[in-house]
């Protein structure tokens, strides 16, 4: 990978300072500047180097070298240009061309087609500018005699068409009116035969409604009562079926008697273990023991029944 700053440039030994190309700008500061400048074009047309066959097509972009050229069209500079093949590096020049208002390839190159140019043009190559200026006067001013030689006969022309286009729209006029008319009776004629067939229409909607609705009211009648005899039927085969006997007589239950529950005991380390109510309902069946009287009040008591 090259460095990003370089800080040692490497000279051979044949090298010759005064080789190197000078900038334009300092060139034209000491008034030697070249003659041809540098500028960046693509090609104008698609070409074919005549020294190695490349095709080179429209539109590559070169570095070519262009050059004013002492000659004019009309006062138009023409330009030549420099380019080298991107394959064999060989020269190759063309220059501009005002008069047919594109390219001409000079040398190095050929065109691969030109299909808009003008075999016959080659003859006019060799004629002055004063020359061509008179030739195209004298072309273009016969064709404009002929265009004023013309303008009677094109009078005469528009003349028929706006007296035939007159012709053509009174026929059309009449026609119109007349295709009016016609219309107007037959529709007057039609109108009343029109009115007739609607109302025959709509009395025949109408009694087609009627009848419509007349007969779905028929068949919503038997409809309800196909279905209440059938319901009724049903009524009776249910009630003419024999009914088995009840499986249960509520005359014959009694309550049941209570049954006892054996009594359980409990054991443990050897001990019998009384469960808590039992121990409580045997405390209320023993009898209750009176309390002993203290002496003093004995005493008491038998001072009183001596007295």
């Amino acid at each position: 990978m090259a460095e990003r700053k370089v800080l040692s440039k490497y000279f051979p030994p044949d090298f010759d300072p005064n080789s190197v190309p000078k900038s334009a700008k300092r060139a034209r500061k000491n008034e030697k500047a070249p003659r041809l400048a540098d500028s960046r074009l693509m090609t104008p047309f698609s070409m074919k180097c005549t020294h190695c066959g490349e095709f080179i097509p429209k539109g590559r972009k070169f570095n070519a070298r262009k050059e004013t050229l002492d000659d004019s069209y009309l006062s138009i500079p023409i330009f030549r240009f420099y380019i080298r093949c991107s394959r064999c590096s060989g020269e190759i020049t063309f220059r501009t061309d005002p008069k047919n208002n594109d390219y001409e390839c000079e040398r190095g190159a050929k065109r691969n087609f030109e299909p808009w140019r003008n075999k016959n043009d080659e003859q006019y190559k060799a004629e002055t500018e004063a020359q061509t200026l008179d030739r195209l006067e004298k072309k273009y001013g016969e064709q404009e005699e002929q265009m004023e030689r013309d303008k009677m006969a094109e009078l005469e022309e528009k003349m028929l068409d706006s007296k035939h286009e007159m012709k053509v729209a009174d026929a059309l006029d009449e026609i119109r009116t007349r295709n009016a008319r016609i219309e107007r009776k037959e529709a007057r004629a039609d109108g009343s035969a029109l009115a007739t067939v609607q109302q025959d229409l709509d009395q025949e909607a109408l009694r087609a409604a009627r009848e419509e609705e007349e007969q779905r009211k028929a068949d919503r009648a038997l409809f309800w009562e196909a279905k209440a005899r059938h319901r009724r039927a049903e009524i009776e085969a249910e009630m003419a079926k024999p009914r088995p006997p009840p499986a249960f007589n509520p005359d014959d239950w009694k309550p049941k008697k209570r049954v006892p529950r054996p009594k359980k005991t409990f054991t443990f380390g050897g001990y019998q273990l009384i469960p808590k109510r039992k121990a409580s309902q045997e405390l209320e069946a023993e009898p209750k023991a009176e309390p002993k009287a203290e002496p003093e009040a004995e005493a008491n008591a038998e001072q009183t029944k001596e007295q």
